[in-house]
C-alpha cells in the first residue's frame, strides 16, 4: 500500500497543493487537511505515516513567522503530535513549516530575519551533511528559497550539539547557482550556513528551501542552458528536479 501523507493547511499556509503533488509524484497517497479538522477529531492523525507542514505565511507572520501556528499546534494537538512523533513515522516542515516546527519545539534553534532585511526569492545550492530517512543518497541539491525570516540561529552550545549529533541536515554552499549568478551563497546569513536540521532520529526534518518548487528540471532557472549542454554531450535530459528526491526518500522509508 502507498504510505499516507497528511499535509496541514489553514490560516495562511499556501503551498499545500505543491507539497501534495510532490508526495503524489513520489508515490504516496497525499491528503490536504485543515488543522481544525485534526484538532476537532474529524481527521485522525494516526491513520497517516507522514505529516507535512508546507510553506506560506501562517497567521500573516504577525508575531513572527510560524509562531501563532506553532502555538495552535502546541495548545490543541500536543498529545496526538507527541504520539505521532514517537511512533515510527516521519515529519517534514518546509519554509514556514520549518519555522513552525522550531517555534513549537519539535526541532532545535530558531529562524529570524534575513541579514539583508529583505524578502529573498531565488535559487541556492545545498550540500547534505546530515543523516536520516529524508536525506538518503543525497550529496548536493539546488532548490529555490523564498522567505524573509530564514536566518537560522542557535546558541554556540546548541550549534556544537547539532554538529556532534549530526542534526545539521544541509548547509548552503558555493555550487552551480552561486557560480552562475554571482550572488551570496548563503541567502540569509544563517549561522554555520544551516539551511535545514533534523531531530536526533532524523525522522523530523525542517528546511528553508522549497523542494516542492523544484520537482521538474524545467523549473530550474538555468534549464535551457543545461539542456543545450546535455544535447552536445549526448547526455539524457532529466525530467525531474532535485526536490523530488526528498519526497521520494520520505515515501521509500515505508516501502
Amino acid at each position: 500500500m502507498k504510505p499516507r501523507v497528511i499535509i496541514l493547511s489553514g490560516y495562511g499556509l499556501n503551498c499545500e497543493e505543491e507539497t501534495s503533488y510532490g508526495f503524489t509524484l513520489a508515490g504516496a497517497h497525499a491528503e490536504i487537511v485543515h488543522i481544525n479538522d485534526v484538532i476537532d477529531g474529524i481527521n485522525k492523525l494516526d491513520k497517516y505515516q507522514i505529516l507535512a507542514i508546507p510553506g506560506g505565511f501562517a497567521f500573516g507572520d504577525h508575531i513572527g513567522s510560524g509562531k501563532a501556528y506553532a502555538h495552535r499546534m502546541k495548545n490543541h494537538m500536543s498529545d496526538i503530535l507527541n504520539k505521532f512523533i514517537t511512533s515510527d513515522k516521519l515529519v517534514l516542515g518546509i519554509c514556514n513549516g520549518f519555522q513552525i516546527l522550531t517555534s513549537a519545539g519539535f526541532l532545535p534553534g530558531a529562524l529570524t530575519f534575513n541579514e539583508n532585511a529583505r524578502y529573498t526569492n531565488r535559487w541556492i545550492d545545498l550540500k547534505v551533511v546530515g543523516k536520516g530517512p529524508w536525506l538518503k543518497n543525497s550529496t548536493t541539491l539546488s532548490l529555490p528559497v523564498a522567505h524573509g525570516e530564514g536566518k537560522y540561529y542557535a546558541t554556540p552550545f546548541m550549534l556544537k550539539e547539532l554538529q556532534i549529533k549530526k542534526m545539521i541536515a544541509m548547509q548552503y554552499h558555493k555550487g552551480e547557482m552561486y557560480q552562475n549568478y554571482n550572488l551570496p551563497y548563503n541567502p540569509n546569513g544563517a549561522l554555520a550556513d544551516i539551511a535545514g536540521v533534523t531531530d536526533e532520529t532524523g525522522k523530523i526534518f525542517g528546511l528553508m528551501p522549497h523542494p516542492d518548487r523544484a520537482l521538474f528540471f524545467t523549473q530550474r532557472p538555468d534549464w535551457t542552458l543545461l539542456k543545450e549542454e546535455y544535447i552536445r554531450k549526448n547526455k539524457t535530459i532529466p525530467d525531474h528536479g532535485d526536490g523530488l528526491h526528498i519526497f521520494k526518500n520520505g515515501v521509500n522509508y515505508f516501502s
